[in-house]
């Protein structure tokens, strides 16, 4: 799921039909191989990590623990539902969807226009959210 450098993989990916879950993952596997990027470290199970979580019913503990102890994304997915909160799918819906737009005209606009300032190469009109800050900011394109 990750590329070489350390970095995890887009916040776009999903699986199980849920955006971000691979991300975290990813950051957890790599953490635990030693390889994620430093700039990753303080944020592990905060901010959207959390989020994700929260939504799924798990703690972001428990979910990290079965990831060390090796489980596919498939047992993953199978642990979640079964110790998680079931979702109907208009709530899946409405989540990805939150996931996407965060930054967009909502509580965290002005810390999304500050982060875009901190870096040149993200001080862009159409980084609109966090979830294209993060892909241009990690080198991807929109």
């Amino acid at each position: 799921m990750s590329e070489p450098t350390g970095i995890p993989c887009s916040a776009r990916t999903e699986f199980g039909g849920i955006i971000y879950l691979p991300r975290l993952v990813d950051k957890i596997r790599l953490m635990e191989g030693g390889t994620l990027h430093e700039d990753f470290h303080a944020n592990l199970g905060r901010g959207m990590d959390l989020w994700t979580c929260q939504f799924l019913g798990v703690d972001y503990n428990d979910l990290r623990a079965q990831v060390i102890a090796g489980a596919t994304d498939d047992e993953i997915l199978v642990w979640i539902k079964e110790h998680g909160r079931s979702r109907p799918d208009f709530e899946l819906a409405w989540f990805n969807s939150y996931m996407r737009n965060r930054g967009f005209r909502d509580d965290l606009s002005e810390r999304l226009a500050e982060r875009k300032k901190e870096t040149p190469h993200t001080d862009r009109d159409d980084i609109m959210s966090f979830m294209d800050y993060i892909e241009v900011d990690e080198g991807r394109s929109l």
